[in-house]
């Protein structure tokens, strides 16, 4: 490698995001880099001219694996939409000038769908224009929606910690249940893919039997229908416990959240914020029911619990920054890395990689087979798939007690 690389991070976090930015930068530099930059807040910062030599960050072994343990995004993230190359050119005129006066050889950016659109279209542009610059795309959200990959960093962290608060929401529930009914519902993140939500059934073990409804955005929701099951089911229980994803819908595609509060936020993606679901459910299962009601909101710890990383997806989250650095320095571009499970038992994944255009704005969902015909849980082929990539913990470097972190002093 004889120039630079940059790396930007995009979207919203995860647990193991900045793994995959030492995978980034290691590679790097053991690959001869003469300088890793990290992009501020992503091509939106970049094209502030916002952005950092890393080496003056990370320097040493220990601060990477300080790094590869370190929750949300450590350059910082944007949701920023880079116009068609043919309707702007002026933006696009501007990132090239940056890139060039940096040297920059390898253009690394980690993120999801969108993250994709922009690797997208920096690569088709760089094409057309003739510049020198290699863009190579990570995986990384903890949806699990990306295309053509088993799977991506960060869900298997999410699912691990979504599984484990399952279990202990399940058990505290059941301590206050003398003579008394309860029904709690957990919101779980997951706008058109209810890969997080489903994973809420690995918490059953001989020890917790785990949910006991389980709703995906794959299928539409009828309220009338779960309320019905809901009141069935406390004819034989006292604790009911349902596990819903925020994007849940009914027949008329209106999603339940906006049911109730509503909704006005919508990004420059055109995501509408979704909140609020679990509330509208518990209320409507307190006034037919008249039972005491729960609404418990996993939000934001998701993604970014690093306390309960998944090994696995710690180790693979940084595989995959390497595997980047390495495909762009041996003249890939517009591609993304893919991890490829090889077998299930003993599990075992290796690396691949694809066109981004293939990736890039797709979206991938629970397969109607992984959900049960009634469309109230997941099946056991949804569990097979899901618990190998929660396995083994990554111990945090603890100081006082508590975690230790990466952090800039300065972002100037």
């Amino acid at each position: 490698m004889r120039g630079n690389v940059i790396a930007g991070q995009s979207g919203g976090p995860t647990a193991v995001i900045n793994s995959s930015l030492a995978g980034v930068y290691r590679t790097a530099i053991d690959r001869g880099a003469k300088k890793v930059y990290g992009m501020m807040y992503g091509i939106q910062g970049l094209l502030d001219e916002q952005y950092v030599d890393l080496s003056r960050h990370i320097k040493s072994d220990l601060d990477v694996e300080i790094l590869k343990r370190t929750p949300s995004a450590f350059l910082g993230t944007c949701r920023y939409k880079l116009p068609d190359i043919h309707e702007n050119q002026e933006i696009y005129v501007k990132i090239f000038e940056i890139l060039n006066k940096l040297n920059i050889e390898c253009f690394i950016y980690i993120g999801g769908n969108d993250s994709m659109d922009t690797i997208k279209k920096l690569s088709d542009y760089a094409i057309l224009t003739g510049q020198k610059q290699k863009f190579v795309g990570v995986p990384k959200t903890i949806d699990n929606d990306l295309a053509l990959t088993d799977h991506t960093p960060g869900y298997g962290s999410a699912a691990k910690y979504i599984a484990t608060s399952t279990k202990e929401v399940i058990r505290d529930g059941l301590g206050f249940s003398y003579k008394k009914k309860l029904v709690t519902i957990i919101e779980i993140m997951g706008r058109n893919a209810g890969w997080l939500t489903g994973a809420a059934a690995l918490s059953k073990g001989e020890d917790c039997d785990g949910p006991d409804l389980i709703y995906l955005p794959e299928l539409p929701f009828d309220i009338e229908k779960f309320t019905l099951r809901v009141k069935r089911l406390l004819e034989k229980k006292d604790v009911v416990v349902a596990a819903v994803s925020e994007g849940i819908r009914s027949s008329d595609g209106r999603y339940v959240s906006e049911l109730g509060t509503g909704v006005d936020y919508v990004d420059a993606f055109g995501h509408k914020q979704l909140t609020g679901t679990a509330s509208y459910l518990a209320n409507i299962i307190n006034q037919q029911i008249g039972c005491k009601t729960r609404a418990v909101e996993f939000s934001t710890l998701q993604r970014s619990a690093a306390h309960l990383a998944s090994r696995v997806d710690v180790n693979e989250a940084f595989m995959v920054g390497g595997a980047a650095v390495k495909a762009a320095d041996e003249g890939d571009t517009g591609k993304m890395v893919v991890i490829d499970r090889v077998s299930d038992d003993p599990y075992q994944c290796a690396t691949g990689i694809y066109d981004v255009h293939k990736i890039a704005n797709g979206e991938k969902l629970v397969p109607r087979d992984w959900i049960t015909r009634d469309g109230t849980y997941v099946t056991e082929q949804f569990i097979d798939y899901v618990r190998p990539l929660i396995q083994g913990d990554s111990p945090s470097v603890m100081v006082d007690g508590i975690p230790r972190h990466l952090y800039m002093a300065s972002k100037k």
